[in-house]
């Protein structure tokens, strides 16, 4: 059980959700704090935002080091924007589920209703083969992971329209990318209507995720955190455009709060889809995947039941993790490649749960 004090959800409810929570003394954000210091020295990360919600409310949020360190300027939960990676997946399983909802997309039929001039495979596979990374699509090679060209989301998909299938469609699970830039064009496809403007309709305006937005190299946004290889040294620029539905965002821990809270108490898609996102898809042989749509489905230690996406990108390792029996959301944004998040995790809930 989540041992929060009613007086300080009070308190925040009259501050408003954006509010940066000092209020908040209890025993666990105090531990929580010194963890996410203790995280930050070992993995040497410059910049670092948390942010946890508890029944709607936020009561934590805060900042740590640095979203640039020449010149200084230090993390702000609020409007930092951080490369959140692949948990834009995440975002694009919700469009998806208004799709659903709005009938414009049916997650069983083949892709090719969709797309009928992608390249004729070996096997056929669904859209929901294709979200929960059953169909077989390749992942990156070489160095398609740090390119850095200006490609549109079809230019993106010829990257590997023409390879064949790894394996026959729901006989393996192979977590990739590619498939969510495929599913992208599917969905602006059905929709008749770029990626963007979908998602910003559908999702990102509606939950106002007012500091959402796409990571495009022409952008030159005020509070972009720069991204970093080691703690001094930036990364690589690379163009991400393409890639948007995969791991293509921008976004601040406060933002993706609410995409988790959504999870929880679904308000803009049903109940119904919903359900499809979060209930882990199965090979052929019974064997359970552990992933929905644009969410993995575990336990924790404590036996929560927990729906989360973590991202690793060039310069950004994140993490959103929902735990809907307790309504509890934690995001935690980094500006540093390559960072072991999933032992903080665990001490966050270690903390968090009795």
């Amino acid at each position: 059980m989540i041992r929060f004090f009613i007086v300080i959800s009070f308190l925040l409810t009259s501050l408003g959700f954006s509010q940066n929570s000092q209020l908040n003394k209890t025993e666990e954000t105090k531990k929580a704090k010194k963890l996410a210091k203790r995280f930050m020295r070992k993995q040497k990360v410059p910049g670092m935002s948390i942010s946890i919600s508890y029944q709607k409310q936020l009561i934590w949020s805060e900042g740590f080091g640095y979203a640039s360190r020449n010149p200084k300027v230090k993390v702000d939960p609020s409007r930092t924007l951080f490369r959140i990676a692949s948990i834009s997946k995440s975002i694009t399983a919700l469009i998806l589920a208004k799709l659903v909802d709005d009938m414009l997309i049916n997650l069983n039929e083949s892709i090719y209703t969709y797309i009928p001039d992608y390249p004729k495979k070996k096997h056929d596979f669904t859209v929901r083969e294709l979200a929960g990374h059953l169909a077989g699509i390749r992942s990156y090679r070489g160095n398609e992971f740090t390119l850095n060209k200006n490609l549109s989301i079809s230019g993106g998909v010829a990257l590997f329209a023409n390879d064949s299938l790894l394996f026959e469609p729901s006989t393996q699970f192979s977590y990739n990318t590619f498939g969510y830039v495929l599913l992208s064009d599917i969905m602006q496809k059905a929709a008749r209507k770029n990626f963007e403007d979908l998602a910003f309709e559908t999702i990102i305006s509606p939950l106002q995720m007012t500091h959402t937005t796409v990571d495009a190299p022409d952008k030159n946004l005020p509070f972009q955190s720069k991204f970093y290889k080691t703690k001094w040294e930036l990364s690589t620029p690379v163009n991400n455009e393409y890639k948007i539905a995969g791991g293509g965002y921008l976004s601040t821990s406060e933002d993706l709060i609410k995409l988790g809270q959504e999870v929880i108490n679904p308000s803009i898609i049903s109940k119904a889809s919903l359900l499809e996102l979060i209930t882990s898809q199965k090979l052929k042989n019974g064997h359970s995947t552990g992933y929905g749509i644009g969410f993995s489905v575990e336990y924790t230690k404590s036996k929560k039941l927990k729906y989360y996406h973590t991202g690793g990108g060039v310069g950004a390792s994140t993490a959103l993790i929902i735990y809907p029996e307790d309504a509890l959301v934690i995001c935690i944004l980094t500006n540093k490649s390559n960072v072991k998040i999933a032992s903080f995790i665990e001490g966050l809930e270690a903390i968090f749960f009795n």
